[in-house]
């Protein structure tokens, strides 16, 4: 009899500590997903749900979140109770990290708010770009299917297509490019090409909205590990804040620092407050920005991360790309804009688990044994 209950433990342990297979989706071939369930999602009965459907509702009006739901988004509209409708329609997968990586990461970004002038004058004298007429941009999937995610820029010189200039090279200062207005800070423009667009407050107290439209072609390359690395900021105090610090107090190596990242971003000017990728305006705390090459832009996704100061469990949209956003488990929430979102995006760096929620009839690719 000892023996029958020995056995039949050692099978529920066993049960219990079994998980469920990895699986793939067609819309994300290199995504390793494990199924989940709603009450495994930290604090998910915290969850505002009303607000997270809000903000589903519309990515919906965009074609890339449609295109993942269906007819979910029409039936949203309807929905009488948020929670159930989200408990009823859709399936959480958590997503794993590739090959046992421990990289995943939470960080945040804000719209910054600069001060410019429409002409060129002191203070107002670094011109922030549209993006240059002789900027060449081949889309490499074109001609290689496997490369569709990949784009060359350059410009062509004689007959050949060559690198365009970087930010620290002698050739930024006659670019081929409209001018959208002029700011009083190198450093404030370098951090609005890193968050991606943001807000011009004028002289006469108008705002111009600006936002991404192209880049030079060069990998972003992060000037805090820059700085880190040669023994300026220690890698515990490294953020957007300390950054600036130490720039404002050694402003003779700016062009240094600021020219180790070579890549340039170029602008153009909007009618709406920030919006990213999908075309969306971003809602503060329920959008993120996220890498392509794993999750679809539109897609809705269960993220939890913690920091000593605040915790972040809830339901966002991936509305977003960035730079430096590389991985599976990597996600970029954007925090609104002003000085509170600019303290929080500038000092966050959690790590994060993440969940993507999926239509309940969304067909599985295959199944991966463990």
């Amino acid at each position: 009899m000892k023996h029958g209950i020995l056995l039949l433990t050692i099978i529920l342990l066993f049960l219990g500590c079994s998980k469920e297979p990895h699986v793939t989706f067609s819309n994300m071939p290199d995504t390793q997903l494990q199924k989940s369930y709603f009450d495994k999602l930290p604090n998910w009965h915290q969850e505002d749900y009303a607000t997270a459907l809000e903000s589903f509702a519309r990515s919906c009006k965009t074609a890339k979140t449609r295109e993942i739901y269906g007819s979910l988004c029409e039936r949203a509209l309807d929905a009488k109770d948020a929670k159930e409708f989200l408990i009823k329609n859709f399936a959480p997968y958590k997503i794993s990290q590739p090959n046992g990586a421990d990289d995943a990461l939470l960080t945040g970004y804000y719209e910054p708010e600069l001060k410019g002038s429409l002409t060129k004058k002191e203070p107002y004298i670094h011109p922030i770009y549209k993006t240059p007429k002789d900027l060449i941009v081949v889309d490499l999937g074109e001609q290689y299917p496997e490369l569709k995610s990949y784009r060359l820029r350059g410009k062509i010189v004689g007959n050949r297509l060559v690198p365009y200039c970087d930010r620290g090279g002698t050739a930024v200062n006659q670019l081929d490019a409209e001018i959208i207005c002029y700011t009083d800070s190198k450093i404030d423009l370098f951090f609005l090409e890193v968050q991606g667009s943001g807000r011009v407050t004028l002289e006469d107290g108008s705002t111009l909205f600006i936002g991404y439209d192209n880049q030079n072609g060069y990998k972003y390359n992060s000037i805090g590990k820059y700085l880190v690395n040669i023994g300026e900021i220690p890698l515990s105090e490294i953020s957007l804040q300390s950054i600036k610090a130490w720039l404002d107090k050694n402003p003779s190596r700016i062009d240094e620092v600021l020219n180790y990242n070579k890549s340039m971003i170029f602008f153009r000017q909007k009618e709406k407050p920030a919006s990213g990728s999908l075309g969306v305006v971003l809602t503060p705390k329920r959008s993120i920005a996220v890498d392509r090459k794993y999750i679809p832009l539109g897609s809705m996704l269960y993220l939890s991360a913690s920091t000593k100061e605040r915790s972040f469990n809830h339901l966002a949209m991936a509305q977003d790309t960035g730079g430096a956003i590389k991985g599976s488990v990597r996600a970029d929430i954007f925090m609104g804009y002003g000085e509170e979102a600019k303290e929080v995006a500038g000092e966050l760096k959690a790590p994060l688990s993440l969940w993507i929620l999926m239509p309940k009839n969304h067909p599985i690719k295959n199944s991966l044994n463990q």
